[in-house]
């Protein structure tokens, strides 16, 4: 035992300014700067970050411009294309939805693409707040013809200005 070293007790190359300039050398060479580091000297350009988008983006703002038609159906579609990254089968309660529903009731008006914030859940299905209506209404799972499209708070605003309702009686 007595013929093993440690690391203590070997010699401290930290007293040498030429090995510390080695040793700071090739830690430079192996990390070069980041954006943001504090080095007290500029980020050189080629090592500035990009950025990924935002969580918070908001989807519908991106498309406004490309919705030409006035066609609901079409709307709709492009809508649902833009919102496809956040697809739910079954909504949480709390968050704002649209989706495609077909009413089965005779004789009574319904959105067939309604906007919501989801309010309640069954097991017959769920009630939102429906933004075009500007009531609550129940939407059973029979009649969801597919899965809903969760939409962020930031972009209700631009949905609401989409002209996408489509009021439908059977």
């Amino acid at each position: 035992m007595a013929d093993r070293e440690f690391s203590w007790q070997k010699a401290n190359p930290a007293g040498d300014p030429a090995e510390i300039a080695r040793v700071q050398a090739d830690i430079d060479a192996r990390n070069p700067t980041k954006p943001g580091q504090y080095t007290g000297k500029p980020v050189p350009l080629d090592q500035k970050e990009q950025r990924p988008p935002t969580v918070n983006a908001n989807r519908i703002e991106a498309i406004k411009d490309q919705l030409t038609s006035s066609d609901p159906e079409d709307l709709m579609l492009q809508i649902m294309q833009a919102l496809n990254n956040t697809v739910e089968a079954i909504p949480t309660v709390g968050n704002y939805y649209t989706f495609v529903y077909n009413a089965k009731t005779a004789g009574k008006q319904y959105d067939q693409h309604p906007l919501i914030a989801c309010t309640d859940l069954f097991r017959w299905g769920f009630r939102g707040i429906n933004f075009h209506w500007q009531s609550s209404r129940n939407y059973t799972w029979e009649e969801l013809t597919g899965q809903v499209y969760m939409v962020k708070s930031i972009e209700l605003d631009d949905l609401l200005s989409i002209p996408y309702a489509k009021f439908i009686t059977k």
